[in-house]
């Protein structure tokens, strides 16, 4: 029998989603189509007998309303939200706001789908950023779970993949081949030591796939592409401070309506 019991819920689609860009810490709002999927998750939770008490998400624009639409339609606006970068999605450095199937066509999608930050001056791998979800987990969001509350968390792709890749112990080669699927609700039920006892979507099984099948489809290479790309920016460094650890990001890919929300706020 389940001790615990954890949603998580990937964002909807946003507008740079749309247009097949690499996002990262590009705060894109929301698409229509990503409202409406954020809508449907909320009536998938309602319908399906789930509910939460407590509510994360990270510092983007289309996580929080993502959230904020799954409130409103399960009547949960009164529960307590906290927000942290560290459920931020992937930074991408240079390669935000670029061509997903373009930038796969010239580099190879093997190399697009976990590039090393020495390619790529001031950006994050998979593995940086489960490094960085995972203190996060511990530290906030356990805690919660092991005093009886009911989580759920809307966050990102490659920040959930984290979290599904610590709970599963999956491997390096299978967490690349795992796409979460955008505005469908994955149930975790844990054990009383937190570890999955089962997890399953709320949606049937052939809206997953198809919805799985859209997120893969995003970073294929189009065929007789040839479109020359810079990968790298002017390495401009800004420097944030957790705890007296230096984490350093690029300036000309860092957004700076992000930086100040990191700054103003206690996001840690």
């Amino acid at each position: 029998m389940a001790k615990y019991t954890l949603i998580l819920v990937r964002h909807g689609e946003s507008e740079w989603n749309q247009k097949n860009l690499f996002c990262g810490w590009h705060d894109a709002d929301l698409s229509d189509t990503g409202t409406h999927e954020a809508k449907y998750a909320a009536e998938l939770i309602k319908n399906k007998g789930f509910s939460f008490d407590v509510a994360f998400t990270s510092v983007l624009t289309r996580a929080i309303k993502t959230l904020y639409y799954i409130q409103e339609g399960t009547g949960l606006h009164w529960v307590p939200v906290y927000r942290s970068w560290r459920l931020n999605e992937r930074h991408y450095g240079g390669l935000q706001g670029l061509n997903k199937a373009e930038t796969a066509a010239k580099h190879g999608e093997e190399k697009v789908k976990d590039l090393d930050p020495k390619v790529i001056p001031a950006c994050e791998c998979l593995k940086d950023t489960v490094a960085r979800v995972l203190p996060y987990w511990t530290d906030a969001i356990v805690p919660v779970l092991k005093s009886g509350k009911r989580v759920i968390i809307a966050a990102h792709g490659n920040s959930l993949r984290a979290l599904v890749k610590y709970l599963d112990e999956m491997t390096d080669d299978a967490i690349m081949g795992l796409n979460i699927p955008t505005g469908i609700p994955l149930v975790y039920e844990l054990d009383a030591n937190l570890k999955p006892i089962k997890h399953y979507y709320l949606a049937s099984e052939e809206e997953v796939k198809a919805a799985e099948a859209k997120v893969a489809a995003q970073g294929k290479a189009k065929k007789n592409e040839n479109t020359a790309m810079n990968f790298c920016s002017t390495a401009a460094l800004v420097i944030l401070y957790d705890s007296g650890i230096s984490h350093y990001f690029n300036q000309s890919t860092f957004p700076s309506s992000i930086k100040e929300k990191i700054e103003k706020g206690n996001f840690l």
